[in-house]
């Protein structure tokens, strides 16, 4: 019965969405400077679709990520084989905004699922690792491996190699930690403590390689009030949190009490916190995670679900009139729904199109140039160890994990190789090789995690 109706949704399906490249033409013999709302309803479809055909790797242990990833690499190099109707989704703005609002909701849900107290517990463990996870790639890439694999470069180019690869991409980490429901571990609380921290530090090193690659020079005022501006913001985003989040939830329950305000106030205060850290020039993922980290179970005390109180009434109106009070006193301070639970439906709609145009944005035909690939592949392995080796300052945890879960660049990679193509700091042979070293790391290091978690699973249990 099940394979019947999918035999025939399935080419309904395929009949519906291939009337998007006949959308997309038709907008595109319009104003080339417009979007066609059809057609971005119709790209939208296509792309959160494509993007649970591909959950199939679940079948095989693998997490949702990957998949998104491979469909994406796959979609986005379909020119190759002559089939060049998906290009504009690329640069469909909409569709860019959508992804980039996806991994801020994925990482303010991570956030959400977070604990501070045990990030406060791992605190300094999460800044031994940032701090080895950025000198490590550096050092390498930059003095060592960069001259030697690619002799004869400026030396601001081999800075930009190195910056590149200090980067970590906590989204893709965060994910796979997700979906496989252990967020909570130690592990991976380190890693999401030592991801925002290597993001400042991050943010550092781009502008001080910036300043010099431009200027030629190092701006300390300007360095130091960089750092001092990130440091302020994490802190302070923080402790305002906790203050003005309580007071904000009595507010707004004087209002309504119900879970559409609720979830107004969660989500407002999210993007406002990712909206600052964007104006002071931190990755706005940093402020999402930071907004979920402060907001509590008890912020939204004065918030109660009237559904769920009638379905307890429900449950036991056939109860005895003792039972039946215990059971709705006790439910009735406790009759809403967790945040997390409310934003979920969100991040089913987003998040999976951003990981789906991240992998849009590989360019496979980098990998057939084959002393680039072969470039490639050496910087590749020291983008590895020069992360993996920042698990060994995790202490008492299982120091793999926490090594594997910072090699992924993803985006953040991406943003330092463009900035440094911008400048012209980097040819365009350097670029080729870091958007590959970008490729492996955010592709290989899903499975492998994955791989690694179920292994430790594996002797917890029989132990």
């Amino acid at each position: 019965m099940r394979c019947t109706l999918l035999r025939r949704i399935f080419p309904l399906s395929l009949l519906a969405l291939a009337h998007v490249p006949i959308a997309f033409a038709a907008e595109s013999a319009g104003d080339p400077g417009t979007h066609n709302i059809a057609s971005t309803f119709l790209w939208i479809a296509f792309l959160l679709v494509a993007a649970k055909m591909a959950s199939l790797v679940e079948r095989f242990g693998q997490p949702a990520v990957l998949g998104e990833l491979i469909m994406g690499v796959l979609l986005g190099n379909l020119v190759l084989v002559g089939i060049p109707w998906i290009e504009p989704v690329k640069h469909h703005e909409i569709i860019r905004f959508l992804a980039e609002l996806g991994v801020v909701i994925l990482l303010f849900q991570i956030g959400l699922e977070s604990n501070i107290q045990k990030m406060r517990k791992v605190g300094v463990r999460a800044l031994l690792v940032a701090t080895v996870g950025v000198i490590a790639p550096f050092v390498l890439g930059t003095y060592i491996v960069g001259p030697l694999l690619l002799p004869g470069l400026q030396s601001n180019a081999y800075l930009f190699l190195g910056a590149a690869l200090t980067a970590t991409s906590v989204g893709i980490t965060a994910r796979v930690f997700r979906d496989l429901k252990k967020l909570q571990s130690p592990e991976a609380q380190i890693v999401l403590g030592a991801a925002v921290i290597d993001d400042v530090i991050g943010l550092i090193i781009l502008a001080v390689v910036s300043a010099i690659a431009t200027e030629g020079t190092v701006n300390f005022a300007g360095i130091s009030l960089i750092t001092l501006k990130a440091l302020a913001f994490l802190v302070g985003s923080i402790v305002i949190g906790h203050v003005l989040a309580p007071r904000l939830g009595k507010l707004f329950s004087m209002i309504h009490t119900g879970v559409g305000m609720k979830f107004t106030l969660a989500v407002c205060f999210g993007l406002v916190i990712a909206g600052l850290a964007q104006q002071i020039g931190l990755a706005p993922i940093v402020g999402a995670f930071a907004a979920g980290l402060v907001l509590e179970p008890v912020h939204f005390r004065y918030f109660k679900d009237p559904k769920v109180v009638s379905d307890v009434k429900a449950s036991v109106e056939k109860a005895d009139s003792a039972t039946r009070q215990r059971v709705l006193a006790a439910i009735e301070p406790h009759a809403d729904r967790h945040i997390d639970d409310i934003i979920e439906p969100l991040g089913h709609f987003l998040v999976p199109i951003f990981f789906i145009m991240i992998g849009m944005g590989v360019k496979l035909e980098t990998l057939g140039n084959l002393p680039v690939l072969l470039v490639a592949l050496g910087i590749t392995a020291v983008a590895f160890v020069g992360k993996i080796v920042s698990g060994l300052a995790a202490g008492p945890v299982r120091k793999s994990l926490v090594g594997w879960g910072m090699v992924p660049r993803g985006e953040v990679g991406l943003i330092f190789a463009s900035m440094g193509l911008s400048l012209g700091v980097l040819t365009d042979k350097l670029f080729s090789v870091i958007i590959i070293m970008v490729i492996l790391t955010t592709l290989l290091t899903p499975p492998i995690l994955t791989f690694l978690l179920r292994r430790s699973e594996l002797h917890g249990s029989r132990h």
